[in-house]
């Protein structure tokens, strides 16, 4: 893959979940994480859809699964696939134990009421 600004495979994750739900204590589906600054978001299937948001507010488009076994990488602003992203600073995923929808205790019995599909 070409270098581009929109990756940085130095930066961290910026913590094993959702920052802005952990903040408020909402939850989410499956984490996201920027590929350019670190920034751990919540898919868009998720209630609050803060990867998204994060790549709107900051003009970071690329994000990467932040899943257990996943490495593909997506750019909102082309609304496709990255093939053949590099490999980022570890750690690749959220923990394996974590659960999904997470975190456990603040997910609603209603929970899949609440996706967006």
């Amino acid at each position: 893959m070409t270098a581009t600004p929109a990756i940085d495979p130095s930066v961290p994750p910026s913590g094993t979940g959702c920052a802005e739900c952990d903040a408020l204590g909402g939850w989410w589906f499956h984490l996201r994480r920027c590929a350019q600054c670190g920034h751990i978001g919540c898919c868009d299937t998720s209630p609050a859809q803060h990867a998204s948001a994060h790549a709107a507010a900051t003009g970071h488009p690329v994000m990467r699964s932040f899943e257990p076994g996943e490495s593909w990488f997506w750019n909102f602003r082309t609304e496709d696939y990255v093939e053949d992203g590099p490999e980022l600073a570890p750690p690749a995923s959220r923990p394996a134990d974590q659960t999904v929808p997470g975190p456990s205790d603040r997910v609603p019995d209603d929970w899949r009421e609440h996706l967006h599909r």
